[in-house]
């Protein structure tokens, strides 16, 4: 039988291995070795344990080096650790300890909101299209879009705000329309124009739910976005295929084509159905002055009558306030004293300002004559108010040595005949839009000196009009300046507009923006240079207000799309809006391209009275070639352009339009821009463009309307 003498039994093993651990948290310096070397283990014969001796299990060393008898089962006393897997035991975090760490605590963990960004898009927008109903000003409404970033997600503006028009009167309808006009291509992208209105057109269900004739006012404005052009016609049939025939969205485009885009004279119905021009006319700020004046004089309540004269927004029109406030003291003398303590307090509140009050006591100087006519005694009582004006200090001093307080100069007799004769000759054009007859009338007059006054009274009287006069004007002007006016006699006409803009202004609220307008008008229509617009400025002082009106012009004419924006910022055509004006050059070409004369279909383009718009028959002339197949069209374009028909500049329009459109044109067209090298090496040889177009497509190219 082998001795188990030498080994050691398991409770000794086990107390060895108590032991190291001991040893080793109470960072004793000793090992092992040393502490059995020290407190040798008895080991008796034949296996059995111990009975005396120190139990080793229940020794520990204490940080002093002393042995201390530990508890049993290695609980712990004082000085040592405790049990060895005794970690949670009692302790815990007191916060009034000075050495207590909050990083200590155990942690928690807080459940918080992720923001979707869409989300907050469309809360962002929704204050924004409040906003904007609310003041109108589409410039603010611009800059705030543009601010808040994020333009992936303008489809979704889209849908906001006319959603949240068709639930609101018909201005706000108007205002949304007028706002994606002006967003178009500038801060949205056509593209995501499309995309809006495909999102209108997919939750048109929903929208029918809430607004009753969702169907109908959805179509207005999708028939509007086609107007306007900011959404090509082939939206609507593209739109149409991916919708199925039951939905909301299929009636929309249904009841676009068919009760809206096909009506006679549809554009200009359109235009008006929401009531046209968000902003108030001048016509109607008139008649709110009058107004107010006649409630005045009954109620004689000064305060209320200058709350009213707030309230109609037009700080820069308050010297009609004055001229008509004027005018009703001279005219019933016992409301003078009513009258002139109004024009005191309003300016003493200084809700009229000193050079309004004095323009208006100007221009009521300057109509003297004429109001003399109904009241003989309107000099004398004009004379007798300005010096009280004066002597209560709401009229400036100066006034009175002023040459305009009723000593009109005296014009050259041929001169004012002539005023009068061509006044009569535009209405009589605006009447009949017959344009030979007033050249006649005009040459008939023999005072071809006098032309740049013809052109400053014809502008003068076609901005207080309708947008069709204003057209009918533009197209004179280009018709003048090919039959009997030079390009200096329309350059001069143009200073003297300028030079007077202020007093016009004074008639014409928004003045500055329409000749702005008229000025950028003329370099599209080829009317006037580019060139010719620094030299107009030039002449005029640089802190005027012509001066900045022209500045206007040329942003205007270097925005993005100026040319087909600004043909179309009065409706485009004499006789029909620009929609109607595409159809007829589409019919006269599909007529010639079917076995048509060219010398007719060069008559009918000359029929439409439209020069400046002559790109739109290149380009569709250049289309219909791509097309067919067939390079009549060339024929017709090479007899336009011998003819003078169709102007070099209006060849490069046509075929810049086409190559910008270039992208689209080759879905439909694969060999698109092969032809198109094709003709534009053509047009080369024949001298249409000028030698630098390039054929190669350009980088931003925009879809062809």
């Amino acid at each position: 039988m082998a001795s188990n003498e030498g080994f050691l039994t398991n409770e000794q093993r086990e107390t060895l291995k108590l032991a190291t651990q001991a040893d080793v948290l109470s960072s004793s310096p000793k090992s092992p070795k040393t502490l059995l070397a020290e407190h040798p283990l008895k080991v008796p014969a034949a296996g059995k344990a111990p009975t005396s001796g120190i139990a080793v299990r229940h020794v520990r060393r204490s940080h002093s080096g002393k042995l201390v008898r530990v508890k049993k089962d290695g609980g712990g006393g004082k000085g040592t650790w405790g049990k060895l897997l005794d970690t949670d035991g009692g302790s815990h975090l007191d916060r009034n300890d000075p050495n207590y760490d909050s990083g200590e605590e155990p942690y928690q963990l807080v459940g918080s909101t992720v923001s979707d960004p869409l989300d907050e898009y469309k809360k962002a927008v929704v204050s924004l299209v409040e906003e904007y109903f609310s003041t109108g000003d589409v410039d603010v409404a611009s800059s705030d879009l543009r601010e808040l970033g994020s333009s992936e997600y303008h489809p979704y503006f889209i849908k906001r705000l006319v959603s949240m028009a068709m639930d609101r009167h018909d201005k706000q309808k108007e205002m949304a329309s007028v706002l994606l006009s002006a967003l178009y291509a500038d801060v949205i992208s056509p593209p995501q124009i499309r995309d809006g209105f495909v999102l209108l057109l997919e939750s048109a269900d929903d929208l029918s739910v809430d607004i009753l004739d969702a169907v109908d006012v959805l179509a207005l404005f999708l028939a509007r976005a086609v107007v306007d052009e900011i959404l090509p016609p082939a939206f609507l049939t593209r739109a149409k295929k991916t919708l199925p025939e039951s939905s909301k969205g299929f009636q929309v485009i249904q009841t676009a084509e068919k009760s809206y885009l096909s009506a006679p004279h549809h554009a200009e119905l359109l235009e008006r159905r929401w009531g046209g021009s968000t902003h108030i006319t001048v016509e109607e700020v008139k008649k709110k002055i009058d107004d107010l004046l006649r409630e005045y004089v009954e109620t004689g309540d000064a305060f209320e009558a200058c709350r009213c004269i707030r309230e109609l927004g037009v700080a820069f029109f308050h010297h009609e306030v004055v001229k008509r406030a004027l005018v009703l003291a001279i005219e019933t003398r016992a409301t003078e004293p009513l009258i002139m303590k109004l024009l005191k307090e309003a300016s003493e509140e200084g809700l009229i300002s000193s050079s309004q009050m004095a323009k208006g006591f100007g221009r009521l100087a300057e109509s003297l004559d004429d109001l003399a006519l109904d009241v003989p005694s309107a000099k004398s009582l004009y004379k007798s108010l300005v010096p009280k004006a004066i002597s209560e200090g709401w009229l400036d001093a100066s006034f009175s040595k002023s040459p305009d307080n009723g000593d009109v100069q005296i014009e050259d007799e041929k001169l004012r005949r002539y005023k009068k004769e061509v006044v009569t000759i535009i209405h009589e054009y605006f009447l009949s839009d017959d344009i030979p007859e007033l050249i006649r009338s005009l040459e008939d007059l023999g005072a071809p000196a006098f032309n740049p006054v013809f052109l400053k009274r014809l502008i003068t009287l076609a901005m207080d009009r309708k947008n069709r006069e204003k057209e009918m004007a533009s197209i004179l002007l280009s018709a003048l300046h090919i039959e009997i006016f030079s390009t200096e006699d329309i350059a001069n006409g143009f200073v003297l507009l300028l030079e007077s803009a202020e007093d016009t202004a004074l008639d014409i609220l928004d003045a500055s923006n329409e000749l702005a307008l008229f000025l950028a008008r003329a370099v599209i229509d080829d009317v006037l240079a580019p060139l010719n617009l620094e030299e107009i400025g030039s002449r005029l002082p640089p802190s005027c207000s012509g001066s900045e009106t022209v500045r206007m012009a040329r942003s205007l004419i270097a925005a993005r799309h100026a040319g087909e924006r600004i043909l179309r910022c009065w409706g485009g055509g004499t006789g029909w809006a620009v929609e109607d004006a595409k159809d007829k050059i589409q019919k006269l070409l599909e007529e010639y391209e079917s076995g048509g004369v060219v010398t007719e279909a060069c008559q009918c383009i000359r029929d439409l009275g439209m020069p400046f718009f002559n790109h739109e028959v290149v380009k569709k002339a250049l289309v219909m070639a791509m097309e067919k197949k067939n390079d009549r069209m060339l024929d017709l374009l090479q007899e336009c352009y011998n003819e003078g028909l169709i102007t070099i500049n209006q060849m490069t329009k046509g075929f810049t339009r086409i190559k910008d459109g270039m992208d689209d044109l080759a879905l439909d067209i694969p060999n698109a821009r092969e032809k198109f090298s094709f003709y534009v090496e053509y047009a080369n040889q024949k001298g249409w463009l000028p030698s630098s177009f390039d054929s190669s497509s350009s980088p931003a190219s925009v879809a062809a309307t």
